[in-house]
């Protein structure tokens, strides 16, 4: 958000993120929301008033109808990226805004899903990427933006949603969040 110019602040959600859904789409998309409504009431809480926008934002990997989410262990993170080598799965991040702008309470939730092309994984790769630490607090074991770019053989929708934040749909839903559209 700094590089797109959205100035920001970060605040960490002690949401409980233990939802049950199977659908991955709706899945970030109750996150998101948890997250983003758990932040702002926290801040009302705190006596904060005025405009003010909660962005709450959650990923996770999807193949063949699994929902991957970050590896509870180097086994964990092995058999998920085991499950993605030489195929295709989708990344789906959910986003909440939730607030004040002009004096009323409004909320926004969508979700973006993008399709991740990864080529055939040796045994060592995914060995030698686990060792790395990279996979493990990433959902689907992997970080696109780190070294295991070497892997994706292509991509299709938005990169940034990849990396866990769809940044040009963000900045549309702020503009419709504040009344610029």
């Amino acid at each position: 958000m700094q590089t797109a110019g959205i100035p920001h602040e970060v605040i960490v959600s002690g949401a409980d993120e233990d939802v049950r859904e199977s659908v991955p789409s709706k899945l970030v998309e109750k996150l998101s929301a948890r997250k983003a409504r758990e932040v702002f009431e926290r801040l009302l809480g705190q006596g904060v008033s005025g405009d003010i926008v909660v962005i709450g934002a959650d990923t996770v990997v999807a193949c063949d109808g699994t929902i991957l989410g970050k590896p509870e262990n180097k086994e964990d993170a092995a058999r998920m990226l085991r499950m993605l080598s030489a195929r295709v799965h989708h990344v789906f991040t959910g986003v909440t805004l939730c607030g004040i702008a002009g004096g009323e309470e409004r909320e926004i939730t969508f979700f973006e899903e993008s399709a991740v092309h990864v080529a055939k994984l040796t045994e060592e790769e995914i060995c030698s990427y686990i060792d790395s630490g990279e996979p493990m607090d990433k959902a689907g074991a992997y970080g696109i933006q780190g070294s295991f770019m070497k892997h994706v053989s292509g991509i299709e929708g938005d990169y940034f949603n990849i990396v866990g934040l769809p940044v040009s749909h963000l900045y549309q839903a702020l503009k419709q969040f504040v009344g610029q559209e």
